[in-house]
Formats: structure tokens, sequence, C-alpha cells
């Protein structure tokens, strides 16, 4: 009978990747979580972009809890409280994915007032 071994590895470790989210992201969920729970559109589709594989920025139980919460605000809230449990580079995959759909939204997570210019954008998503 064969054995088999099964090995898990932090990828974001491996990387350096800081965890949990560092002060500034933090803070800056604080400042604006109020302002991003009433404007994230939390559809199927997005909330399921974040949970494929690739992107990785929460889980697929957390995606099947998220979509099964009724209220938009709720599951806005529900989405940036399994965000803030995250990595740096969940953080960072989420503003990616953000950034397709709902980019008026970004410069509310970059900074604590929500004034960015591009080029700081840029350099946050590098």
């Amino acid at each position: 009978m064969p054995s088999c071994v099964i090995v898990t590895t932090d990828a974001g470790a491996e990387c350096g990747d800081v965890r949990p989210l560092d002060e500034a992201r933090m803070r800056s969920l604080a400042v604006n979580g109020v302002h991003l729970l009433d404007q994230i559109d939390s559809s199927h589709a997005f909330v399921t972009e974040l949970a494929i594989p690739t992107v990785g920025c929460i889980t697929w139980s957390q995606r099947d809890h998220v979509i099964n919460t009724r209220q938009p605000r709720d599951r806005n809230d529900r989405l940036l409280e399994f965000l803030s449990r995250r990595s740096v580079a969940h953080f960072k995959k989420f503003i990616e994915v953000l950034s397709k759909e709902q980019a008026h939204l970004v410069p509310l997570l970059l900074t604590d007032g929500g004034k960015t210019t591009l080029m700081c954008m840029k350099k946050v998503l590098v």
C-alpha cells in the first residue's frame, strides 16, 4: 500500500509576507471601513473571484459565508472582517481585484483619508 505525504506551506511566509495586516493597513480599514461598507459591490462574481486559488484573498468557506449573508452592508462587513485577518499579500490582491471593477474605492484602502495619487497606488500594488 503506497504511503502518501501531504505537505502544506504558507507561500506568503516564504516571501516574507506580513501576517496579520500591518498597522497602516489596519488603520486604513478602521478609518475608511464605514465608507466601504456602503460602497463595495460584493456581488457573487466579485466574492468568488476573491476566493479562486490564483487570487486567494479569502478562503472558499469565507466566500460561502459572505455570499450567504443577505444584506449588502453585512456582507461587506464580513468581507472586511475576513480581509483584516489575512496577510499583506492578500490585502494587495484584494486591491488588485477591486481595482478592476470598483477602482474608485481603491484610494480608501491605501491611505487614512483616501487621498492618494496614481503613483502611490501603483507602488502599493507592486
